[in-house]
């Protein structure tokens, strides 16, 4: 047993502390014996913050602003928006060569993530919008060569 003193209020405690079992204390409090039940230790929570895509951009009056569809080009062979949303990530550069399976983006539409694959071998030739705008349906994302 552990033997502390106290002084508590101008009074004199001497208090034994001894085995702990099941949160259960056997403590002495100048002479007369207790049984003190401690707390269980809770163990801790781990909150996980999940990264979530920034909402879409707003003009000054609270409009959203939308990408609009680029004008019809010479050729080319042009990745369109399947359905409104707002673009999360561009997975292609200009320049670089992409096959028909390759992803060239990722748009949120509904509250689920949507990848949108090349549909065609070819080159990059232009990227028509920025991580964050928001797409019409059948807006153009990406043209190919």
């Amino acid at each position: 047993m552990k033997e502390y003193k106290y002084k508590i209020n101008g009074n004199a405690y001497k208090v034994a502390i001894g085995d702990i079992e099941n949160n259960v204390a056997q403590v002495e409090v100048n002479g007369i014996p207790y049984k003190v039940e401690l707390d269980s230790a809770k163990k801790p929570v781990t909150v996980v913050n999940a990264p979530r895509p920034s909402a879409a951009p707003r003009t000054e009056s609270g409009a959203k602003v939308i990408a609009k569809p680029a004008t019809q080009s010479t050729g080319g062979y042009q990745i369109k928006a399947p359905l409104p949303g707002t673009v999360i990530s561009i997975a292609v550069k200009v320049g670089d060569a992409v096959k028909a399976s390759d992803t060239v983006a990722v748009l949120e539409a509904m509250k689920m993530e949507n990848v949108i694959h090349a549909g065609r071998d070819g080159v990059v030739s232009s990227i028509n919008v920025n991580p964050g705008d928001a797409v019409p349906d059948g807006g153009v994302l990406v043209t190919l060569d």
